[in-house]
This record gives structure tokens, C-alpha cells and sequence, in this order.
């Protein structure tokens, strides 16, 4: 019954950080805010993989985070520099 209660409150951060990313000020604020998102989403997956106690969820999670880590690195430096 836990389970649901975090998969529950784990979506509502993602969706909050989604609205902060569609309605961010500026560039730099909408690019945390996804980088939140996919942080978020990561725990989402893991918690999931848990709860149907199936661990390819946590692969998935582990490739989804290096995806986005190289998705923020190449975020930042396009703000900083340009592409």
C-alpha cells in the first residue's frame, strides 16, 4: 500500500516539474526543471521496479540516467556557448 502512496506522490513531482518547465522564465529555469523531471522520473522507475518486482525497470532507469546526464551537459553548453 506504500508503493502507491510513493508512485502517487512521485507523480505529482513530475507533473509540478513539468509545469515548471513549460512555464519557466528563462532558458536556464526550464533546463533544471527538465533535468528535475528526468531525475524524478528515474526514481518513478526505480520505485516501479520494485513494486512489480521486475528489475529491468532498473536497467532502464541506469540508461535513461546516463542519457540525461549527456541531454544536460549538452543543454548547458549550448546556453553558455552555443552549439
Amino acid at each position: 500500500m506504500s508503493e502507491i502512496l510513493f508512485l502517487t506522490i512521485i507523480g505529482i513531482g513530475i507533473v509540478l516539474c513539468f509545469l515548471r518547465m513549460l512555464k519557466g522564465p528563462t532558458a536556464s529555469d526550464r533546463a533544471v526543471a527538465l533535468d528535475t523531471v528526468t531525475t524524478v522520473t528515474i526514481a518513478f522507475l526505480v520505485v516501479l521496479g520494485y513494486v512489480f518486482d521486475r528489475y529491468i525497470y532498473l536497467d532502464v532507469s541506469l540508461v535513461y540516467a546516463v542519457l540525461m546526464f549527456v541531454g544536460s551537459v549538452a543543454i548547458a553548453r549550448f546556453l553558455e556557448k552555443g552549439i
